[in-house]
């Protein structure tokens, strides 16, 4: 408790972060006003005059679209990081353990895939399958693979190499069973640093594919198509693009900060 509490930007990033799913998760029971209610005679009210944050050009309250494009935006991003951790741990640390051909197969695999981005991926399923939540949570998932895949071979051979492990070779113990009780439980703050990290950057990329219409099909909000219908009412309802670019903001700068955080706190060597 003593290295949390002189870690000021990890207790600004987990505030930041839990607000934020405490709004995604209270707009599942309530909103201000149902999210997909229109009311064209009072369309592009600013804030205040019509409701807390105003109204769009259907006449949708802003603050109702707002929490529940933070539940899709949020649950599509978590989605999306959890299937390119999953994937990406266990394709490193079963090539921390066969390493020769398979190392040089995953860390090819690794090179192709980062060579096509997520949105393009998306557009490329999106001509398969249409576009959707499932769309972008595998564009952006597999998106992530390698950099999960990476982390955790160069991790897992790390640990290989110490005492405890090469003891418990010596005493006859499987290398699956030493993943599962050495390996895995000392790269753990790892993967969980950069999960932080990574979630930042799938709600930047969610937002980009729902602003090209690759992301939740309408009516269902998210802060990435609210932008894109944001920009025909510029000039004439500017919050309208403000409030969820400050939303999509917000998410990555707290969870950017509670990643630095995490990182420093979990970091054996600073004894701080």
């Amino acid at each position: 408790m003593r290295r949390v509490r002189h870690r000021p930007l990890f207790l600004v990033g987990l505030g930041i972060t839990l607000a934020l799913l405490l709004v995604a998760l209270l707009s599942l029971v309530w909103t201000p006003v149902s999210p997909s209610k229109m009311n064209i005679i009072n369309k592009l009210k600013p804030p205040l005059a019509f409701g807390l944050l105003g109204t769009d050009n259907f006449g949708r309250d802003v603050a109702s679209l707002l929490m529940a494009g933070a539940w899709n935006s949020l649950s599509t991003s978590f989605l999306a990081v959890a299937l390119g951790a999953s994937i990406g741990t266990a394709a490193g640390v079963l090539t921390a353990i066969r390493r020769g051909w398979l190392e040089l197969v995953v860390m090819r695999g690794c090179d192709i895939i980062f060579a096509v981005p997520p949105i393009l991926s998306a557009m490329m399923l999106a001509a398969f399958i249409g576009g959707g939540r499932f769309t972008a949570v595998i564009a952006i998932g597999v998106f992530m693979v390698p950099v999960f895949a990476r982390l955790t071979l160069s991790a897992a051979l790390q640990v290989w190499t110490r005492d405890y492990v090469l003891a418990a070779i010596g005493i006859g113990q499987s290398k699956l069973r030493i993943t599962w009780n050495h390996v895995l439980p000392n790269i753990a703050s790892q993967i969980i640093v950069q999960v932080t990290i990574q979630l930042g950057l799938a709600i930047l990329t969610e937002a980009g594919l729902s602003f090209l219409g690759l992301g939740l099909a309408p009516p269902a909000p998210s802060w990435g198509r609210m932008l894109a219908d944001a920009q025909t009412f510029l000039g004439q309802a500017p919050w309208l693009a403000l409030l969820p670019g400050l939303a999509i903001a917000l998410a990555v700068l707290g969870l950017n900060m509670l990643g630095d955080g995490l990182r420093d706190i979990l970091d054996p060597r600073d004894q701080s």
